[in-house]
Parts: structure tokens; C-alpha cells; sequence
């Protein structure tokens, strides 16, 4: 599932007005880091600001980007979850794996082989729950 256009456009769509009740609720301007965490809350917006170490807040994700050194864990805990797919667009990228060291192509060579298993394993489980994959030298997350 590279790509869920109608969740997608229902993000975008409701955006603005998410933004503007966060505005009210904080009574302030808004970073743009808030206004994408505000935008993406699971509950609706708080009547009052969240506290910085104080409140804990739940987030309703539109899209999971992941890199191969971390994506390991991520999909392995995402097997036990016992869905069938994943519930938002995701990626693997192939990136963080690869050590530059003597230049583009020597070090994708290398890492081909010194991280085979890891990549195999990774498109494996990407393909199997709808995950996207761009394989090693595919480009830079």
C-alpha cells in the first residue's frame, strides 16, 4: 500500500480546520511541528494545550517511513501485531545500511553482501504485508 489517495486527501482536507481549533486551544501561533502533530491527533482537539512532560498524546499517522537499520524491529514487532497489512502507506528504504567508505559503487557492492540477510529479510516482510521497498542503491530516504 504505497499509496491510500482517498486517506490521503481526507488528511489534507480537514487540515486547516484541525490547525485553526489547535490555534484556539493554544491561544498562540502554531510551529509547524505543532501544526502537524495538532493535524494528527487521534482524539479531537483538546480545549486546552497539551504540557510539555505532563501530557501523554496519541497520534493517528498518514503515512510510516522507515530505514533499514531500525525497520528490522519495526517489522518484527508489526508481525506479532497479527494484522494482515498494514493500515497506512508505508516504506522499507535501504539506505543507513550502506557504509561510504571507498565510493558509491564499492560500498553498495560491500553492503550487498555484508547485509544480504538483513535486505532479503526486509523485502521478504514488506512484500508479504503491503509495505513498499526500495532496495539497497534505490536512493536516500
Amino acid at each position: 500500500m504505497l499509496f491510500d489517495f482517498e486517506m490521503i486527501e481526507e488528511v489534507y482536507r480537514a487540515f486547516e480546520e484541525k490547525v485553526d481549533q489547535a490555534r484556539r486551544s493554544c491561544d498562540r501561533p502554531l510551529t509547524f511541528t505543532e501544526k502537524i502533530l495538532y493535524a494528527h491527533l487521534s482524539d479531537p482537539c483538546p480545549s486546552k494545550p497539551f504540557q510539555r512532560g505532563n501530557d501523554y498524546v496519541d497520534f493517528k499517522p498518514d503515512r510510516v517511513a522507515m530505514q533499514d537499520a531500525t525497520a528490522q524491529m519495526a517489522l518484527l514487532q508489526f508481525m506479532q501485531s497479527g494484522r494482515s497489512q498494514v493500515a497506512v502507506p508505508s516504506t522499507v528504504h535501504c539506505d543507513h545500511l550502506i557504509l561510504a567508505e571507498k565510493g558509491a559503487q564499492e560500498d553498495l557492492k560491500k553492503s550487498n553482501v555484508v547485509n544480504q540477510e538483513v535486505f532479503d529479510f526486509l523485502g521478504s516482510v514488506s512484500n508479504k504485508y503491503g509495505v513498499g521497498f526500495w532496495k539497497p542503491g534505490a536512493g536516500i530516504i
